[in-house]
């Protein structure tokens, strides 16, 4: 079967990729699991010039083909009235590639995802929606439009599943739309990466938080806790890994309380370089106010065996609860410091912590995030590969190679 990926997802060239094409995050990774499920998979994605920083991963997988599409131009209101304009100068590609799909998958939110919803829905075609954006609480005409279409038309040959994770489907009017959990982390990473930790030295204490820090997200919350934990650690220090628009504004306020020198803002890193300072670390901070749908970085942290300090937000009660952290009920500066404090209180409930983190990550591989939407997959749609000599073809994941 040949499987069709609507994305919005931004691309560009790569010469040492063997697609051609490169992008960054955890979407590398997870296409290349997918792909292993189908004969031919083809990414029909924005592609553009490569933005600066780091983190570039080249798109790769088994018999995985990039048809690029020109990234659509303006942003907010004007991007939505030149997306007629955009779509018929796409036309013939995007038509040319839906023509010979066996199924769509249509990641979403963005615009290119939903183009290839709606002409699966109207074409009558094999349609898988991921949903990675905030389920839980849309507040844009878009996100509830979303929404309002996966718990409309889930079920039979549309597979409709939203990234997250609670007891209760994610839709009461139609359980048919599922729940599923996110990942970039392979089970031999998780091998590698896990990392059992031991109580900190007395006095130190490295924290750290990785997102994309804008101000929902909590790292203001954590600089502003570290006043709050000077004395019982007086060489407490706070990495804040990644980018955002909130960045100058985080450095402003770690000058102004006096803690500047205790923050290092490492802007955007690798995938590799991320795991390397979460090894470093003694807890990871989450205290965010956004509906995230699955925070790969947390489990990336509980991976490296890092205890997490996190709010009541979304998936995070169920990864966190299971004795891997402190779960606060509030994003405050002062619930924050308390959670640290909790956390660190006892050397054997601190340990304890990090194995059962550890253990916790192994649940989450990105082989399980595969095989657990290719068996929705060939429920509804029957085998996903053809039978090579009156058997069904091995599964064997490939992870993108990183030069």
């Amino acid at each position: 079967m040949k499987l069709v990926v609507f994305s919005h997802k931004p691309c560009w060239p790569c010469a040492v990729s063997p697609t051609g094409f490169a992008t960054d995050g955890g979407f590398p990774f997870q296409l290349a699991a997918i792909a292993e499920l189908f004969d031919e998979t083809v990414l029909l994605v924005p592609c553009g010039r490569r933005p600066d920083g780091e983190g570039e991963i080249p798109l790769a997988g088994p018999s995985l083909r990039v048809s690029a599409l020109p990234a659509p131009s303006g942003s907010g209101l004007g991007r939505k009235l030149l997306l007629a304009l955009w779509l018929f100068r796409c036309a013939p590609a995007i038509l040319g590639e839906f023509r010979g799909a066996g199924a769509i998958h249509a990641a979403i939110p963005g615009d290119v995802g939903t183009v290839g919803m709606l002409l699966a829905w109207i074409f009558r075609k094999p349609l898988f929606v991921r949903h990675c954006g905030n389920w839980l609480r849309p507040v844009t005409l878009a996100e509830k439009f979303w929404r309002w279409f996966m718990v409309k038309f889930a079920g039979g040959r549309n597979i409709m599943l939203a990234t997250g994770g609670a007891a209760e489907s994610p839709s009461r009017k139609n359980p048919k739309v599922r729940w599923i959990f996110s990942s970039s982390l392979t089970q031999k990473e998780l091998r590698v990466y896990a990392n059992p930790r031991t109580f900190p030295t007395r006095g130190q204490l490295r924290l750290i938080i990785v997102a994309r820090q804008e101000k929902a997200k909590g790292a203001a919350t954590a600089i502003q806790s570290l006043p709050l934990l000077a004395q019982k650690f007086p060489q407490e220090s706070l990495d804040i890994v990644g980018e955002g628009a909130a960045i100058p504004e985080f450095r402003q306020l770690a000058r102004e309380i006096g803690v500047a020198g205790r923050v290092d803002f490492t802007g955007k890193l690798t995938h590799e370089q991320v795991m390397q300072r979460l090894q470093k670390a003694d807890l990871f901070i989450f205290p965010t106010t956004a509906s995230d749908g699955f925070p790969k970085a947390v489990l990336e942290a509980l991976a490296s065996g890092l205890p997490v300090v996190s709010t009541r937000v979304s998936v995070l009660p169920q990864l966190i609860g299971a004795g891997c952290g402190v779960l606060i009920d509030e994003a405050t500066p002062e619930a924050v410091a308390r959670g640290i404090e909790r956390a660190i209180s006892n050397p054997t409930q601190y340990e304890a912590m990090s194995r059962n983190a550890i253990e916790t990550a192994r649940r989450y591989s990105l082989e399980n995030w595969r095989d657990t939407i290719g068996g929705y997959l060939e429920a509804a749609w029957g085998p996903l590969k053809a039978e090579v000599g009156g058997q069904k073809p091995e599964v064997r994941f490939q992870q993108a190679v990183v030069p």
